[in-house]
């Protein structure tokens, strides 16, 4: 093995590594109560990790799997979510002010308590989404497959 593989072999196992203080992705440590504002998680893959209460303002997740995730309590205000997957994510009381996730999969998701005053739900899905007590103030549903199935704003 060459020099410059044994480096990119070493770079690899650094970017994404698993350990019990959390999940590392791109050299982020992705653990409940994390500071992760503005961070760049494009098509990252954080399926069933525990996001509570993480700090993603300004973040950007467009095409990152988050499916099965807690992120209860975790702060998206401004986040860039477009097509990514949150199926089965517990996003109990999370804040998505003025977020963007657009085509993103919220199937299945708990959004109990969830702020999405000003957000972009545009063409998203919420097929079998919890929205007890959430806020949709100001929130485009344009073309977004409501709970019941229903399309939003379609007649």
């Amino acid at each position: 093995m060459t020099k410059s593989m044994r480096f990119l072999t070493v770079l690899v196992l650094l970017s994404v590594s698993a350990c019990g203080s959390g999940k590392t992705i791109n050299g982020l440590t992705i653990k409940p109560g994390a500071n992760l504002v503005g961070a760049d998680l494009m098509d990252a893959d954080l399926s069933n990790v525990d996001m509570r209460r993480v700090d993603l303002r300004g973040a950007k997740l467009a095409g990152a799997n988050l499916s099965g995730a807690n992120l209860s309590g975790a702060n998206l205000k401004g986040a860039f979510l477009r097509e990514t997957n949150l199926s089965g994510a517990n996003l109990v009381n999370a804040s998505f002010n003025g977020a963007f996730l657009s085509l993103a999969n919220l199937s299945g998701a708990n959004l109990s308590g969830a702020n999405f005053t000003d957000a972009c739900l545009c063409n998203a899905n919420l097929i079998d989404a919890d929205l007890t007590g959430a806020n949709l103030s100001g929130t485009d549903l344009s073309g977004t497959t409501m709970p019941n199935g229903a399309i939003y704003g379609s007649k």
